[in-house]
């Protein structure tokens, strides 16, 4: 019989090793060798994801149990206290850089999104986490709860996050937008938190495209109307300047403004881009994928531990939220290498029930048909004399 590590050797085993510990020292510098160390960490921290543990205790005593496969592992025995120590005390600025590092492996293998255009789409957002004010009262969001906030740009070659921070629920997202880095003719698709003019005018400046929604207040003169005969959901579509004050200050460039009704609901969108040469249609089809965001969110929530959490210092949070999106991308990693049919929910399910076998992940995600006849010698045969 072939011998195989567990599930969880075999997830962790696509973080590269050498690069994962070359970051370790870049970003920890020089630790006591007794001391945890990251790679348990992550370990630790994942078993919490993955299998889903409410507690340092618990993820204390599921390894305890698991002893006989540490090695395999390569990590260190598992203490509560060692855990939550460096939980709270080594940067959580670490996992930001390897969430990096693992997104772009995952693009190399990631599908293409459905539109013709070359250039990359991603979406912008931002979810609440609320906390408890009683255990986490430095993050004051308002009277009543604490909140952290997670923002995303979701990379729509294969639905996975290419961006990612962590901030108190306070922090804007315009903040967060602005710091990152797009490539040139990307497309940019976000919702009216993000109505920035100035912002819109730079992203044009660097040769990115945007979709968002017009604000219900804006100040604005039509320059130029097309014909909308061919498309029976566009109402209108048109050439349109602020009017403004400010915005004559700023010197806003002209944008283009779709009216758009919902064939199912029924209910009227107004769109705003920088792109003149694509149809309305595509537009309105390009605004309606950014709730694949919020679809993104919604399942982190559901599947991935980050409603509660294992320690109450800002920076235990932050590792937990960041670990679990670079469990994300291990888990879409796996999918695209694959090439399973199965969703992320289906292979993270099969994964918790599964963690510690010794089976091939290849075989128990993407499941080989057996060809062979089975055997006669195990059948019973019921023969009439």
């Amino acid at each position: 019989m072939a011998y195989h590590n567990t599930l969880l050797s075999q997830i962790v085993k696509l973080v590269l090793r050498l690069e994962f510990e070359r970051l370790a020292n870049k970003v920890d510098g020089r630790r006591r060798s007794n001391a945890m160390s990251r790679w348990s960490q992550i370990l630790a921290l994942s078993v919490g994801h993955f299998a889903s543990r409410e507690s340092l205790r618990d993820i204390e005593h599921t390894f305890n149990t698991q002893a006989q496969h540490r090695y395999h592992l390569g990590g260190q025995n598992i203490s509560r206290s060692s855990l939550g120590r460096i939980n709270e005390k080594l940067s959580y600025q670490f996992y930001q850089e390897l969430f990096q590092t693992l997104y772009q492996r995952c693009q190399h293998s990631s599908p293409r999104h459905k539109f013709k255009f070359k250039g990359k789409l991603f979406s912008l957002d931002g979810t609440l986490i609320s906390l408890s004010m009683k255990v986490f009262p430095w993050a004051d969001y308002n009277c009543k709860k604490a909140a952290f906030k997670v923002h995303v740009g979701l990379d729509h070659d294969g639905l996975i996050p290419a961006f990612a921070s962590v901030t108190l629920g306070k922090g804007s997202e315009m903040s967060q937008a602005k710091m990152w880095k797009f490539p040139k003719g990307s497309v940019l698709v976000f919702d009216k938190g993000y109505n920035s003019y100035d912002w819109h005018n730079t992203l044009t400046n660097k040769g990115l495209i945007w979709v968002t929604r017009i604000r219900g207040n804006a100040k604005y003169r039509v320059i130029e109307r097309r014909d909308t005969s061919k498309y029976p959901n566009i109402i209108s579509d048109q050439t349109i300047e602020y009017s403004s004050s400010q915005s004559k200050e700023n010197k806003l460039k002209p944008i283009r403004r779709i009216g758009y009704r919902d064939p199912e609901t029924n209910k009227h969108y107004a769109f705003i881009t920088n792109q003149f040469q694509w149809s309305a249609q595509t537009i309105a089809d390009i605004y309606k994928q950014r709730w694949q965001v919020e679809l993104f969110f919604k399942w982190i929530k559901q599947n991935l531990k980050i409603k509660s959490f294992l320690g109450t210092s800002e920076n235990a949070v932050m590792t937990q939220i960041m670990v679990a999106l670079c469990n994300y991308l291990l888990l879409a990693f796996i999918k695209f290498q694959s090439k399973t049919k199965l969703s992320l929910q289906q292979i993270i399910r099969l994964i918790q029930v599964n963690l510690f076998s010794r089976r091939p992940l290849s075989e128990l995600i993407a499941p080989k048909n057996s060809s062979q006849p089975p055997d006669k010698q195990m059948a019973f045969v019921l023969v009439r004399n």
